[in-house]
């Protein structure tokens, strides 16, 4: 007998994100790799900033229908994001009637959510649920008092007119208490694919890696990714070199505001030979950089989470940070990784020479690591506290 009962549908999110795919951050990759595990029990649509010319309005991208607008003007498009995402939105709804929003940050583009729902009041109809994910990374200071403070008033009007929110650290749920939020909550952090950063990289790429590096045999690569910027604290590395041996070199994957300062420096200092500015590399690329580097380090001054710990730790790297903001979650000092001090070259060079010279604790630190990440931190166990979320909605 053939079942002729027609299908269920799937209830629809809509996500808001300033940035999507082409660029990538953590934000973006927690939604590619949320929305993928989870395209059977939802659907999934987008809007963001276009950001660059010659990007299409439109597309799917792996599990998301995405909607861009804008110019292609980085900030022009952000700024209007706000108003024309909220426009589009409108349009969307009554097409897809969505089950709920999903805010990503306190940013331009979840504030066209919070717009949408404060017009729609006015016509008497029910708002639709908005759930904001933290992920945030910035400091104090730059919250309380960049744009002469904005950028505090617009958390705390945001977080007021939030259904559930969810963030990526217990420090970033702290923040969002102690500016006001008082609903329900959830910790979820955001995740790493352990199959891709654990895989063992072919050693004939590895030869040639190391040969593109100038890599010899007794050299020891120290290597951090993510932004070029002040809160990351690169520079305190660079600073670091000059009392560490000369056979230690620094690797740096990524680009930013900072860069040429960076650079500079590394050119005042002397140790400009012995750091090597990659730039922009592939997010699948990342791993192979990690297979020949013998330490991740990242001095940051503030963080929300930290992604490239969590990557490197899945690369059975040891890892060096600072317990600053969402780190301490998953790094234990002498444990599963090695604090140094903000902004204190010395407790840089201190962690680097305790790593090479104790390879006891070194194996130690590799192996707990990378039990705590799979443990914790793969991407289908982060999936699944995120579609209880959606699910309470």
């Amino acid at each position: 007998m053939t079942n002729n009962l027609p299908k269920k549908r799937k209830k629809r999110i809509l996500i808001f994100s300033t940035a999507y795919y082409p660029f990538v951050g953590g934000a973006e990759v927690a939604v590619k790799e949320i929305t993928d595990r989870l395209a059977g029990d939802f659907d999934f649509d987008l809007i963001t900033a276009k950001l660059k010319k010659g990007l299409p309005d439109r597309e799917k991208l792996g599990s998301v229908n995405v909607y861009r607008v804008g110019v292609g003007s980085s900030f022009l498009d952000k700024i209007l994001l706000p108003i024309r995402g909220a426009f589009l939105t409108h349009r969307l709804n009554k097409i897809n009637n969505y089950y709920c929003f999903w805010g990503v940050m306190v940013t331009f583009g979840s504030i066209a959510g919070y717009i949408f729902n404060f017009f729609r009041s006015f016509s008497f109809k029910k708002k639709i649920p908005i759930i904001l994910t933290l992920q945030e990374g910035d400091s104090e200071n730059h919250l309380q008092y960049k744009w002469g403070g904005l950028i505090s008033l617009s958390w705390k009007i945001a977080l007021w007119r939030t259904d559930f929110l969810t963030a990526i650290s217990n420090f970033l749920l702290n923040r969002a208490k102690k500016n006001g939020y008082k609903g329900d909550c959830a910790l979820v952090p955001n995740g790493v694919d352990v199959s891709v950063f654990s895989k063992e990289i072919d050693q004939t790429e590895k030869e040639v890696l190391k040969n593109k590096l100038n890599k010899k045999t007794q050299d020891v690569f120290l290597v951090t990714s993510g932004r070029l910027t002040h809160k990351n604290g690169v520079d305190d590395v660079i600073s670091a070199l000059v009392n560490l041996p000369t056979n230690v070199s620094f690797i740096i994957i990524g680009k930013g505001e900072d860069g040429q300062k960076l650079q500079k420096q590394a050119r005042d200092l002397g140790v400009s030979h012995r750091v090597k500015f990659i730039g922009f590399v592939p997010y699948s690329d990342i791993p192979k950089y990690f297979s020949v580097s013998d330490i991740f380090i990242r001095a940051s001054r503030s963080e929300g989470f930290g992604n490239s710990f969590i990557e490197a730790m899945a690369a059975k790297l040891p890892v060096i940070a600072t317990p600053v903001g969402g780190i301490v979650d998953f790094i234990d000092d002498r444990n599963t990784g090695i604090f140094c001090s903000p902004d204190c070259p010395q407790s840089i060079v201190k962690s680097v020479h305790l790593l090479l010279e104790d390879k006891n604790l070194k194996d130690k630190i590799i192996l707990n690591s990378y039990k705590r990440v799979e443990e914790r931190y793969e991407w289908t166990n982060i999936a699944s506290q995120m579609k209880e979320v959606f699910k309470k909605i």
